[in-house]
């Protein structure tokens, strides 16, 4: 396995990994239950239900804190097989949970104006 990539988009963390296995067998790897909980570290998607699939392209999944403030994100696994018969894993970890974004320039505050 190779990291080809990693990218950080607006509440998003892209990372992409070059990987020896064919497309089918990483595709079981990130999409059956019982081959996540082997690789997967702790409880965070191990028990997991899709949110959207395209079958041996893309899975999605929701992700949601156990503790205070309970955010939400969703994390795709994205395959595509490359020119050796392995496959490249594009790995999509995304906010969900808009209490995170960015407030805007204007706090939409009224304006105090100054007396002259």
């Amino acid at each position: 396995m190779s990291k080809l990539k990693t990218e950080e988009r607006p509440r998003e963390l892209v990372q992409e990994y070059e990987l020896d296995a064919p497309p089918e067998k990483v595709w079981r790897a990130v999409s059956d239950p019982a081959f996540r909980k082997k690789w997967l570290p702790g409880r965070d998607l191990a028990d997991a239900e899709p949110v959207s699939v395209e079958t041996g392209e893309e899975i999605r999944y929701r992700m949601r804190d156990d503790e205070p403030p309970y955010l939400e994100s969703i994390v795709a696994f994205q395959l595509r097989p490359d020119e050796r018969g392995g496959t490249i894993l594009t790995i999509v970890h995304g906010l969900a949970d808009a209490r995170l974004l960015p407030p805007a320039s204007n706090n939409n505050e009224s304006v105090m104006m100054r007396a002259a």
